[in-house]
């Protein structure tokens, strides 16, 4: 156990960027968030391991696709999802945990653990950002023996468009109604959700997430005076991850609907291009030929080659010069989240396209 640290902060959202995979929130965003959290109490990150397998554990995130502009989200919405789920749950929370990693969510649940004498756990749903609660959800997603709570908060009160909503159900039922919430609150809401023994996140989860995007992100930061190339190799040799490609942004065609951003990047290379799939994060990466070539539990990544950042799919744009970067799924500890079948149709439905056999199958492996 200890206290988190401005400069964890600071490492978690720039190795929680990396592992973004174009979604997972904003730098901005999750650096206020995290500074917060250090002004109202003192955070403390533990191992799942230091403690008690009946202590309880509550997943907090935020609902929405990154291109959603009229949103809302305080600091006071995700502490109070978290207040709504205590209220509602019969048993005691002991601590917080966020079910992916990304430019805000690696934070997620600081402040709430901070003003409501909560831990932060290390572990993480699924090591990387990706589009549905389903994904996110432990192996849970299609789960109908298991009554979970989920609560939601955020949004203008000026347009009328907050809400705070508290559902109980199976996850697969509630996440759509919370899905739903965050499209009627703006395109972006707090939430907090399935409180869960540490028995259970210790078997299911991936486990020292928070430390592995803090740790990237310290090696970044400690690049950054060198230059956006050597940042650019610090990310593949820290993560032994692979830059598929570098060229230029042709074609941007994604679109928002119903709190998703969808739709495809296409990117210029030497010789050849790149298509890139987006539901929110980058799902899968085509080339001109159709020949897959990273998917989705990969970590996707774009990144600016005169920064040396990740671009989200909300502010890349046509003509940027980013490096299409990926780490293979033998890289990175993998949760049951992304084990679970069922989590996949509804993100092929929508893309079109076939996630799973190349994800756990037939895929060529990225770093090969």
């Amino acid at each position: 156990m200890r206290e988190l640290t401005r400069d964890d902060v600071n490492a978690a959202v720039r190795g929680g960027s990396v592992f973004a995979s174009g979604g997972g929130g904003w730098v901005d965003h999750g650096l206020d968030i995290g500074h917060a959290a250090l002004s109202v109490g003192r955070p403390k990150l533990v191992s799942v391991d230091e403690l008690p397998e009946n202590a309880v554990i509550l997943t907090c995130t935020a609902i929405g696709a990154p291109a959603g502009r009229d949103w809302q989200m305080l600091g006071k919405d995700y502490i109070k999802a978290v207040q709504l789920v205590i209220d509602h749950y019969d048993g005691k929370i002991a601590g917080v945990m966020t079910p992916q990693n990304g430019m805000s969510s690696t934070i997620n649940g600081w402040l709430p653990a901070a003003a409501l004498g909560l831990v932060v756990v290390d572990a993480t749903g699924d090591i990387r950002a990706h589009p549905t609660g389903k994904m996110g959800s432990l192996g849970l997603a299609s789960s109908i023996d298991y009554e979970t709570v989920q609560a939601v908060a955020g949004g203008k009160p000026e347009l009328g468009s907050y809400i705070e909503l508290v559902v109980k159900g199976t996850p697969a039922r509630t996440s759509n109604v919370l899905r739903t919430a965050s499209d009627m609150a703006g395109g972006f809401i707090a939430a907090a959700r399935h409180p869960l023994p540490a028995k259970y996140i210790k078997e299911h989860a991936a486990l020292g997430g928070i430390s592995i995007a803090i740790e990237l992100g310290r090696a970044i930061l400690a690049a950054e005076p060198d230059g956006a190339e050597a940042v650019l190799d610090t990310i593949v040799r820290h993560t032994k991850g692979k830059i598929v490609g570098k060229g230029t942004v042709t074609k941007k065609n994604v679109s928002y609907s119903g709190a998703f951003d969808i739709g495809t990047i296409e990117v210029e290379i030497p010789g050849n291009s790149l298509i890139l799939h987006v539901m929110n994060e980058y799902m899968a990466v085509d080339d001109r030929s159709g020949t897959r070539l990273t998917t989705f539990p990969d970590v996707i990544t774009t990144i600016d080659l005169a920064t040396g950042r990740p671009v989200s799919v909300g502010d890349l744009k046509e003509g940027q010069e980013i490096a299409v970067f990926a780490i293979d799924k033998s890289n990175v500890p993998l949760s049951s989240s992304v084990k679970d079948p069922s989590v996949y149709p509804e993100v092929e439905e929508v893309l079109g396209i076939d996630l799973q056999s190349y994800a756990f199958g037939k895929e060529k492996q990225v770093h090969g």
